[in-house]
């Protein structure tokens, strides 16, 4: 315990001194406690005298010297020429020290004696623990080097000393899930008790936590942990002083592996033995105090070897021959005195005629898999988790899923979590945290890189809250560029699949960044901070507030918040320094989910941009009944003023109206808002900014509504003269194509006019059904236009080549309502799920997705064969063979082919062709005002020239409500029926076009 050469630092204690005549003998060199040991010497009078004394004496040695110069008497010199000499009969070294070249002295107590409680509080330990003894060893300068104290003594029977305390512990064996009970027992008082959990290099503080809580009562003290498990397991330390000294009394607590603790690679597997004969199994276990025995079964023709992964042990089985049936591999792992944990993996053998999967190296090594099976496969180096990937039953390879994350970003996360369970020093590692937290953004690259950054946030935030800790002006910066770097983040490869797995993401990363940006030191305010997405201010008001508190950010528009005085009154009566936070999250509104609380549910808003978050600390606690007035600029559209209520759906949040509202600005046109509540605030406008046009939105109700009028004027006609009008098989298909068109047409035209009066709201059932049936209802409309153009062609090409009626009205029937369906079901189940099937803000189809073109493209390829047919009966008309008549009757066909160009033009959809680039794309106003009033006139125009201007129509009326006619031959192109002029009575064998058809 001596080096050589080296100053040695000796603390002595003195036995019995006896007054006698000066030995000669070795004398001592100055001490450095010369006054106080030479008072207490002048105390002890009496020639022999016994007297136990305390003396403090530095004595220097070389080499081995010490050993023989301790051996002799050594007598001090009197104090005074009045006094007698002592001599010291008995000497104790009480400390051993060296002296450092950095000049610092390490002087350790030797056994039997330690450095009492004042002096280990104003002294640091040394770097090492030395013997697990509190206060063992300290670190001094020299001109301060003190000496360490006897220890109480033990019994008569041992003379080690006596603890001023026991540990007791309800068992040393802990089952998972159970609490671990630590109970310390005193016989006398005690002060500054600490509890720690011994990890190397140092031992973890103990602090109340989601799993940690302590208590304590007169005698005893408690460390309770509840659902413990191997992450809890170790050498466990109460650290008390009592009797002026520090003690640390120790023990062990040993908690058995659990199968979720065991890693599997893979868990189920399935493999073919004519393409791998051989294959590998691992079971991989964290460290623990418990020894493990890890074995397979079977393993009969297999080698099992033993691999130290990082933090993990695995065995390894090697399966050289593939078995021929199903097999159940287990690892057995054993322990001492303890029920074996086996952990079994499924084998599934791939028959001949099993439907596979087979081998693909794309972007694993996946090998042939049985049809059902999840393949899997290892996370890169420095990743942890599982890539897995589905054989579908029909054989086919269904996507990759991926939860591999990076280890630092998870270590950075276990060890939040255990900080918030109770495990470690709060105020040093949350900063330490954030800085590591920034250097590891970088790294994100998946979902679950994302997820784990923000939950290590949102833990941290939870630490904060409850430890009530304050960070430094460097922790809160780096959590900013932190924040600021992951609303960077990629949206549709990152954010959005995070947000499908854990819809609260982005919620509880507003909670995570509100809760830290507050806990900032009320000495580093007030304190001013900007990045691209991230701005924050702060101040620190007195216990006078002379004004209203005001800030402004330089957003576009520029946004502005003021407390009025009389709000922050209850701070200035309680005499307390209180800190106001402003902070701006710019595109957090955008990643925030679209839930809207009770009032606002019934429809689709857009925000400005931003979040803006503002809050006040007073003596540690939230003061949130502040007023606060913002102005959020000029905006078009009307706004509500909403704050995020993190405790609506479920926990995920939403916005709420609750306590705000718009207020009118004077003489301006910017949009303010009052809350009487402090939180994240933000507005919600309309998704199109663009003013509403009163005008254009009567016109398309005025419309619909005559459209409706004239198709129930239309059935009402043909309810009169039906029986007239099907006389033959061409009338009857066409009037029936043309009515199912009128009722399509009006159903469609009823529920697009009910959405516009009473809009149900985007996300709500009515707004999808209105959405689905306007759909496959103006789609029918033009697929029974379609069936109508293609009978007319079917008759003017095929004229000897007729079906029956019963045949082309079925064919009819299932080109009208079947394809429709079928359009209108995928657009359902193709974009629905992806939010992409509604439009913004309206009941119908949504232009920015796929949905929209399941409409249009059936429409223009429709009106596109509706031309191609009109051209060929115009052509067809134009060019009449012999047997249809004079020259005279061309011409009189040629004024009809005019009148079918009129009727068929709207029947064709030539008025939807024009409304496509507005159905695509936003315009200006006119192509609107020219569409709404030609779509709005179908129903007019069917009423007009599809019905009433039918000669056999006009006819059926007249002569119904008494008025007769003469007959009349014509060609009537307004119902496809093509009539040949009736010849002179000199040619009465001709007959007329429309019974040749027949």
């Amino acid at each position: 315990m001596v080096c050589s050469a080296v100053p040695l630092l000796l603390l002595a204690m003195t036995l019995p001194i006896m007054g006698s005549p000066v030995a000669p003998g070795s004398q001592p060199g100055p001490s450095q406690a010369g006054g106080e040991s030479g008072q207490q010497l002048d105390q002890a009078s009496g020639a022999g005298e016994s007297v136990l004394v305390l003396v403090h004496v530095q004595l220097d040695f070389s080499h081995e010297t010490w050993l023989a110069a301790l051996s002799r008497t050594l007598t001090l010199p009197p104090a005074s020429a009045s006094s007698s000499p002592r001599t010291l009969t008995g000497l104790s070294l009480t400390t051993e020290c060296k002296v450092k070249p950095d000049g610092l002295t390490y002087c350790a107590c030797l056994s039997g004696y330690q450095w009492n409680a004042s002096v280990c509080s104003r002294h640091h330990p040394c770097q090492q623990s030395y013997n697990h003894r509190p206060c063992g060893c300290l670190v001094f300068s020299l001109p301060d080097a003190g000496y360490c104290q006897l220890l109480p003594p033990g019994g008569p029977v041992s003379c080690l000393p006596v603890v001023p305390g026991t540990l007791r512990l309800n068992s040393w064996l802990q089952a998972p899930g159970n609490t671990l009970n630590l109970t310390l027992v005193t016989s006398h008082e005690t002060t500054n008790l600490n509890w720690f959990l011994w990890h190397s290099p140092r031992p973890i503080l103990l602090q109340p936590g989601t799993h940690v809580s302590l208590s304590s009562s007169q005698g005893q003290a408690v460390l309770s942990i509840v659902n413990i498990s191997h992450k809890w397991e170790g050498e466990y330390m109460c650290c008390f002083e009592a009797q002026g000294f520090r003690w640390e009394l120790y023990q062990m607590v040993r908690v058995p592996l659990q199968a979720t603790d065991v890693t599997r690679l893979p868990d189920q597997l399935s493999v073919s033995c004519a393409t791998s004969p051989g294959f590998q199994l691992s079971c991989c276990i964290p460290p623990t105090l418990l020894g493990y025995l890890a074995s397979w079964s079977p393993g009969e023709g297999s080698g099992a070897s033993l691999f130290n992964m990082p933090g993990d042990r695995c065995l390894v089985l090697a399966v050289q021959h593939c078995p021929t049936a199903d097999t159940t591999y287990t690892c057995d792992l054993q322990s001492p005195g303890l029920a074996p944990l086996r952990v079994p993996i499924s084998v599934t053998i791939i028959q001949d005629g099993d439907t596979t999967c087979p081998e693909d190296s794309s972007a694993a090594a996946w090998n042939v898999t049985k049809a059902g099976h999840v393949a899997q496969a290892p996370c890169p180096v420095n990743r942890t988790g599982m890539v897995k990937r589905t054989c579908g039953s029909d054989g086919v390879w269904g996507p990759i899923h991926s939860n591999c994350t990076d280890s630092g970003l998870l270590a950075l996360l276990q060890r939040a979590q255990l900080l918030w369970a109770g495990q470690g020093w709060p105020d040093e590692e949350v900063p330490q945290s954030l800085a590591q937290l920034l250097e590891q953004t970088v790294l994100v690259s998946s979902p679950s890189d994302l997820l784990a950054l923000l939950d290590t946030m949102t833990v941290l935030a939870k630490v904060v809250a409850d430890t009530r800790i304050h960070l430094n002006r460097s922790a809160l910066e780096a959590l900013l560029k932190t924040t600021d770097k992951v609303l960077d983040m990629d949206t549709n490869s990152l954010w959005t699949p995070a947000q499908v797995e854990k819809p609260s993401a982005s919620s509880n990363l507003l909670l995570a960044v509100e809760t830290l940006a507050r806990s900032l030191c009320p000495q580093d305010h007030p304190f001013s901070f900007s990045l691209p997405n991230v701005q924050l201010q702060t101040q620190l008001l007195r216990p006078t507030f002379p004004d209203d508190y005001r800030v402004s950010f330089p957003t576009q528009p520029p946004l502005q918040a003021q407390i009025p005085r009389y709000s922050l009154a209850p701070l200035a009566t309680s005499n307390s320094t209180a800190t106001i936070t402003s902070l701006v999250l710019q595109k957090l509104d955008d990643l925030l989910p679209s839930h809207y609380g009770q009032g606002l549910e019934d429809a689709l808003y857009a925000t400005p941009g931003l979040v803006f978050a503002i809050s006040i600390m007073a003596d540690g606690q939230a003061f949130s009944q502040g007023e606060v007035v913002m102005d959020f600029g000029d905006r078009d559209s009307t706004v509500h003023c909403v704050f995020w209520d993190h405790h609506l759906f479920q926990g995920n949040g939403g916005w709420s109206d609750v306590g705000c509202q718009v207020q009118a600005a004077n003489a301006s046109t910017t949009t303010q808002c009052t809350c009487r509540h402090l939180t994240a605030f933000s507005i919600l406008m309309s998704r199109h900014p663009v003013p509403e046009n009163p005008s254009l939105e009567l016109l398309s109700r005025v419309g619909l509504g005559a459209s409706i009028l004239a198709l129930l004027v239309c059935l009402g006609v043909y309810r009169l003269v039906w029986r007239v009008l099907v006389r033959n098989k061409l009338a009857y298909l066409h009037h029936a194509a043309l009515l199912n068109m009128v009722l399509c047409l009006l159903a469609a035209d009823t529920c697009f006019l009910g959405a516009l009066l009473h809009p149900p709201g985007p996300r709500s059932s009515l707004c999808l059904a209105a959405a689905f049936l306007c759909h496959f209802l103006y789609l029918a409309t033009f697929f029974w236009m379609l069936a109508q153009a293609l009978m007319l062609a079917h008759q003017l090409l095929f004229v000897f080549h007729q079906l029956s009626k019963c045949r082309v009205l079925s064919l009819m029937v299932v080109l009208g309502y079947l394809c429709p369906m079928v359009f209108a079901g995928l657009a359902l189940g193709l974009y629905l799920p992806q939010g992409q099937y509604l439009r913004e803000g309206e009941c119908w189809l949504d232009g920015k997705g796929g949905a929209l073109y399941m409409f249009v493209g059936p429409v223009l390829v429709i009106v596109g064969l509706n031309g191609l047919v009109l051209a060929m009966a115009i052509l067809k008309l134009l060019r009449p063979s012999l047997s249809e008549g004079p020259q005279v009757e061309k011409r009189q066909a040629l004024l009809g082919v005019i009148k079918a160009l009129l009727v068929l033009t709207p029947i064709f959809g030539l008025t939807w062709g024009l409304g496509l680039a507005t159905l695509l794309e936003e315009v200006s106003i006119v192509p609107h005002y020219i569409f709404t009033i030609l779509n709005t006139s179908q129903g007019v125009f069917i009423l007009l020239f599809g019905c009433l201007m039918d000669k056999k129509v006009q006819q059926a009326l007249l002569k119904r409500f008494g008025r007769a006619q003469p007959p009349n031959s014509t060609i009537s192109l307004a119902t496809n029926e093509t009539h040949v002029l009736e010849h002179s009575k000199e040619r009465p064998e001709d007959v007329s076009y429309e019974e040749r058809l027949t």
